[in-house]
């Protein structure tokens, strides 16, 4: 395939070609151009410049001088008594027949590029320029938050991407999590400092935002800080600078701004699918290694060239951890769920009436009876939802077995894959063998299981006791352990298992060998290492008799 040429290139061979004789119609014929272009070929060596077409008219073109002039007049009115684009555009309506020619957002999409260019053109306002900035390594770095969207388990949800960069080097370390609130604020500094290995001394920018600033004092520089954000600044020495407010603030830290959109559109497009965002936050990790081996702009070294020269000058750590969740103590309802920030979580239901502590991360949610840990959620990103975990309702459910089938617990279960097609035909056939009652105690037995065995080999378990027709909790646990003391060929076992029952084949063949073993003689065809321990003696009481013989029995006849 030829490569495309330029214009000028066309032109020269177009004259090379005249000069050796050819005649204008087969220049023609063998550049595929016309008349025209071998003409002005032929003219010129560089083709002349297209003619700009003209700019397409404005229904307010007819109306720009009086806008202008009502414009200029508000140089000198009262600040309080200016036009405004409403009635400006009222003015038009009314003045100068624009009613059908002209619309409101037409006139306030003039208004308000043209009112600021007035006023650059008479001295009121000055012009609009940035200066350029050099950053000193180890010294500064910018702070920001970004809206992202995954897909969280099928489902497309919106998380914030922090974003923490080094103004020198340009090394960014993002980390995502469910909220831009201040755990995720406090989090993802302390991520950021770990990756970094060390703390810039300088400044670090950030926005007002409300994880960190309490309230704006008037127009000034100064901020109400929150005490944890106080308190987490001091821990590692953090020296804050806060941007203006608004569009003007955006501009004070353009690297970060700049990164964000970077990162988003080179690494989550297409949208990422994830099962949670410990696995999306590993993958940002692997991403942010990745970066540094690209150039920023036009500089001459990469991203990391430029980081190793600014790590060594990075404050160093302390070497005290700081802990970034907040602590809850709520009390746990009868329904055996704690509140926290508007959504409701379970733990165990022994817990019920208690009082629980809750330590509150940015992205999950971890439940502490004392100092023992009792329940870990994955944080809700809605207010008002709940989230609830079956296993922390089981012993109630033994006995209150009717309450399972409409339960919120399980059918969150289904959602997540825990309660898995398996155990709902296991649980239909134990009901349908033993009666409701009876049959869901029994998968609830089945279910407790999972606190001690993995849950692929008690799925395992449930299949091929269905298979065999095995409609107890002993006879799934006692396949359950086999494919949980199996070292080789569990995972293959559970997956066939799997796919027989799914496909229907539930009924043994006659000659076929049974799916439930038994134990003891799966036990006794194990190999046995070989014994090497030497064969027992009985020499130590043959000298037990000699001494015996040997001594004449006290009290015996002469």
């Amino acid at each position: 395939m030829t490569q495309p040429r330029s214009r000028v290139d066309l032109y020269a061979a177009i004259r090379r070609d005249a000069r050796s004789g050819m005649s204008n119609r087969a220049l023609q014929r063998k550049h595929g151009v016309g008349f025209r272009t071998v003409t002005a070929a032929l003219e010129s060596a560089w083709p002349k410049e297209r003619k700009q077409p003209p700019k397409r008219g404005s229904r307010l073109d007819a109306y720009r001088v009086v806008i202008d002039e009502w414009l200029r007049s508000d140089l000198d009115a009262p600040r309080k008594q200016r036009h405004t684009a409403k009635r400006i555009f009222d003015r038009l309506l009314d003045e100068h027949d624009g009613a059908g020619v002209v619309s409101y957002w037409m006139v306030r999409e003039y208004v308000a590029t043209r009112r600021r260019e007035i006023r650059v053109e008479v001295g009121r306002e000055p012009a609009n320029a940035f200066i350029p900035q050099e950053h000193r390594p180890g010294r500064e770095a910018e702070v920001d938050f970004g809206d992202v969207a995954i897909r969280l388990r099928g489902e497309l949800v919106t998380c914030a991407l922090f974003s923490l960069r080094l103004s020198y080097s340009g090394k960014a370390v993002h980390r995502v999590s469910a909220s831009a609130g201040q755990e995720a604020f406090f989090e993802g500094h302390v991520h950021a400092f770990n990756v970094l290995g060390g703390v810039p001394t300088g400044k670090i920018r950030y926005d007002n935002l409300k994880a960190a600033v309490a309230s704006v004092i008037g127009f000034s520089r100064q901020r109400v800080e929150a005490d944890r954000w106080t308190a987490v600044r001091s821990h590692y020495g953090i020296e804050a600078f806060y941007c203006q407010p608004g569009i003007q603030g955006a501009h004070e830290k353009g690297g970060v701004e700049g990164q964000i959109g970077w990162f988003r559109r080179n690494h989550l497009v297409p949208i990422p699918e994830v099962d949670s965002l410990a696995e999306l936050n590993a993958m940002v990790d692997a991403w942010d290694e990745a970066d540094d081996a690209r150039r920023i702009g036009s500089r001459a070294r990469t991203v990391g060239e430029y980081f190793a020269t600014e790590q060594p000058l990075l404050a160093p750590l302390p070497t005290e951890p700081f802990e970034t969740g907040r602590w809850f103590t709520p009390r746990v309802d009868r329904y055996a769920q704690v509140t926290v920030r508007m959504n409701k979580y379970s733990v165990p239901a022994r817990m019920v009436g208690r009082q629980a502590r809750v330590l509150l991360n940015a992205s999950d949610l971890v439940v502490f009876d004392g100092r023992t840990e009792i329940a870990r959620h994955e944080r809700l990103m809605t207010k008002g939802s709940t989230r609830v975990d079956l296993d922390h309702y089981l012993e109630v459910l033994l006995r209150k077995p009717g309450a399972l089938p409409g339960a919120k617990a399980l059918e969150q279960a289904r959602a997540s894959g825990r309660f898995t097609p398996v155990h709902d035909a296991w649980w239909a056939a134990a009901c349908k063998a033993h009666g409701d009652a009876d049959g869901t105690r029994a998968l609830i037995e089945v279910l407790m299981m999972h606190r001690h065995l993995p849950h692929d080999h008690v799925v395992a378990g449930l299949a091929t006791a269905l298979r065999a027709g095995a409609l107890t909790a002993d006879a799934v646990a006692l396949e359950a352990r086999k494919y949980n003391d199996t070292a080789d060929g569990g995972a293959d076992d559970t997956t066939a298992d799997h796919q027989s029952l799914m496909s229907g084949d539930r009924a043994r063949g006659e000659g076929e060998i049974p799916a439930v073993r038994s134990l003891t003689e799966r036990r006794l065809r194990a190999h046995i290492p070989t014994d090497t321990r030497p064969l027992p003696s009985v020499e130590k009481y043959d000298q037990l008799l000699a001494s015996r013989r040997d001594t004449p029995n006290e009290g015996a006849a002469p």
